[in-house]
């Protein structure tokens, strides 16, 4: 399940501060699957159930880059949008998201350089309004001027 806002582009001329942009998904255990597919990492605390019970978490959780790749579909979607440079993003854990968890993620404009086109966003991520994950993202907005 997806919830979002309209996806298209932001250019850097209408971009303001405290702007923010969002998503809801819900995290399936397909997507775990998916995720240990395409990046390799099959740590089994993601994908055996048996495993997970004994870890600290007492279950299977999501890879923590597969919520921070959330932050980066908010960011390439719609804040700026289409056409946006990633230039580098911080990120910190602060707890699991686990298979059925609804995770919203969220962008939020903290900085704006109009000369060099680049925006620092605020980010994080939350289920059940608890912070999992929070970070900076500094990105080059696309411009109308380069169209």
């Amino acid at each position: 399940m997806l919830d979002n806002m309209p996806r298209g582009t932001i250019c850097i001329e209408d971009i303001e501060m405290g702007m923010t942009r969002s998503l809801r998904k819900q995290v399936t255990d397909r997507d775990i699957e998916m995720f240990a597919e395409v990046s390799t990492d099959r740590n089994p605390v993601h994908l055996d159930d048996d495993y997970a019970q004994d870890t600290i978490f007492e279950g299977r959780i999501a890879h923590g880059m597969l919520t921070a790749g959330l932050i980066s579909a908010v960011i390439g979607e719609q804040l700026p949008g289409h056409g946006t440079v990633y230039m580098g993003q911080t990120l910190k854990f602060l707890g699991p998201v686990r298979p059925g968890d609804m995770v919203y993620a969220e962008v939020k404009v903290v900085d704006i350089d109009h000369a060099k086109r680049r925006v620092t966003l605020e980010t994080h991520c939350a289920v059940d309004g608890k912070k999992v994950l929070i970070g900076e993202a500094k990105v080059l907005a696309p411009s109308r001027k380069f169209d």
